[in-house]
């Protein structure tokens, strides 16, 4: 698959973004490893992966993608997020002009609420309008959303412009596909995966290693290919090293045929009625 085969997700706009971006977290925690995180971006962008996803709880992995996108600004696609204690329409405009600084650009592609917290709603939709009306972010969107959140959003007046749903889903965590991942697709409202292979701890599961024998691919790729099956879902692994990342970007090569996902479901099988939203 070359470059720019890369499978897209149309955002509510109309405008494509990359199926499988970039994830940040704990990135510019160690002065030792930033080059090669920075190396590893660098290759992801390179590879196509030019949706890459931050947050202001990991400031450090801010100045990381800052370095990384240095002179190729207009390739990409950045989303991070502002923390709940800062999502008063003051405190929101606030975070985001510091999250401008640290990642040395003028505008922020997609701006997301990280969760709920004790701020209204309005408040935070009310920063977040004022920053697109600016020029500061181009889209707003939320992050570890249930239903009942996503349903009083949408009842506020602007609420339904709300570009993504950030949210945990991978083999273990399914439990939005019998709630939430439904109701945002009758809405139009796409579903951004994170930690599809749950922080690593899938790595070792039985059927998945026999799945990955199968197709001569790690185990990590087959449950990155699980989550990337969802046409409709932006997925966003982190990759630290240059290996990582092309491990990740070859996860969009691997068809997962019928009996593989029927033995993945018995081993993981999927919700049998609506669950809570799940956090790491």
């Amino acid at each position: 698959m070359a470059t720019s085969d890369l499978p897209t997700v149309t955002l509510p706009s109309g405008e494509k973004v990359p199926q499988l971006g970039q994830g940040t977290w704990h990135m510019g925690e160690s002065a030792r490893r930033r080059g090669e995180e920075v190396a590893a971006l660098k290759l992801g962008l390179d590879r196509g992966m030019t949706l890459i996803d931050t947050a202001e709880l990991y400031a450090d992995a801010e100045l990381v993608v800052a370095e990384a996108i240095k002179g190729r600004r207009d390739e990409c696609f950045i989303v991070t997020k502002v923390l709940p204690e800062n999502s008063t329409r003051a405190r929101t405009i606030a975070a985001c002009e510091r999250s401008l600084k640290r990642l040395n650009t003028d505008r922020i592609d997609l701006y997301l609420l990280h969760w709920r917290g004790r701020p209204r709603l309005e408040e935070t939709l009310s920063a977040f309008e004022a920053l697109v009306s600016a020029g500061a972010i181009r889209y707003w969107g939320v992050s570890n959303f249930d239903v009942s959140d996503m349903e009083e959003l949408f009842g506020l007046p602007g609420g339904d412009a709300c570009a993504t749903n950030q949210v945990l889903y991978n083999l273990r965590r399914r439990g939005i596909e019998a709630g939430l991942l439904p109701w945002c697709g009758e809405r139009g409202v796409p579903i951004q995966a994170y930690s599809p292979i749950e922080q690593g701890r899938l790595l070792r599961d039985r059927v998945l290693t026999g799945v990955a024998i199968r197709h001569r691919a790690t185990t990590a790729q087959i449950a990155l290919a699980w989550v990337l099956r969802q046409p409709d879902m932006m997925v966003i692994p982190k990759a630290a090293t240059l290996e990582h990342v092309r491990e990740n970007r070859a996860a969009l090569d691997i068809e997962l045929t019928a009996q593989d996902l029927a033995e993945l479901d018995r081993a993981f099988p999927p919700p049998a009625g609506p669950r809570p939203l799940e956090l790491l």
